[in-house]
């Protein structure tokens, strides 16, 4: 899309100059859960004790950005992930970065990135490209991991009595996290995860 695809291990790790390079998913239906009783905290000879039955709240979509090279985020919370909810974000994101600087984003293949509208936004912006994972291939997307950070350490570990409760959580661990933040990276070598990419590739490409 917009004229420009690069494979996302050579935007991870050689990115175009006066270029920034983001991470971008959305995390739907995060649900707003409350315990049926309270948690029980720890005491001398006792773990922390919950049960494990829910109330059911609501829910929300939790758009974001990472920023590969230095880490940060960009995110924000909305009610639904159409593509009206993406063109949004999109435009928060075109907004928070440098005007001088090219946008590139990694994403996957979900329908609501390819919309008509999307790409008539595109076209007006010709800064801003859009880079698809190879299908079956989300861990090439490192917003991933990051949505895998912020469930463990934010998302299960408290309860929410509303939807209000829940996002203000989120929120509040987007600027925690943006104070200090941690830049992923790969353990696998470069050369073993284009050599896999290249192999998904090929396979798609004979399956089509």
């Amino acid at each position: 899309m917009s004229g420009i695809t690069l494979s996302p291990p050579i935007l991870y790790l050689n990115p175009p100059d006066k270029a920034l390079v983001l991470s971008v998913d959305e995390k739907s239906q995060i649900q707003a859960l409350d315990r049926t009783q309270p948690i029980l905290s720890l005491r001398p000879g006792l773990p922390e004790r919950q049960t494990h039955d829910y109330q059911r709240h609501g829910t929300t979509t939790l758009f974001a950005a990472l920023n590969v090279v230095e880490g940060t985020v960009i995110a924000e919370c909305q009610p639904r992930h159409r593509h009206q909810e993406f063109l949004r974000f999109l435009d928060r994101i075109d907004q928070s970065v440098d005007p001088a600087l090219d946008i590139h984003m990694v994403l996957d293949n979900y329908g609501t990135h390819k919309h008509p509208e999307v790409k008539k936004w595109l076209a007006a912006r010709p800064r801003c490209h859009l880079h698809f994972t190879p299908t079956s291939s989300s861990w090439l997307n490192q917003i991933e991991r990051w949505f895998a950070e912020i469930t463990r350490k934010r998302i299960r570990r408290i309860t929410f009595r509303c939807v209000r409760d829940l996002i203000g959580s989120i929120r509040g661990y987007v600027r925690h996290y943006n104070r200090n933040p941690q830049p992923f990276h790969w353990v696998a070598s470069a050369s073993r995860i284009i050599r896999k990419v290249n192999r998904y590739e090929q396979t798609s490409e004979t399956a089509d």
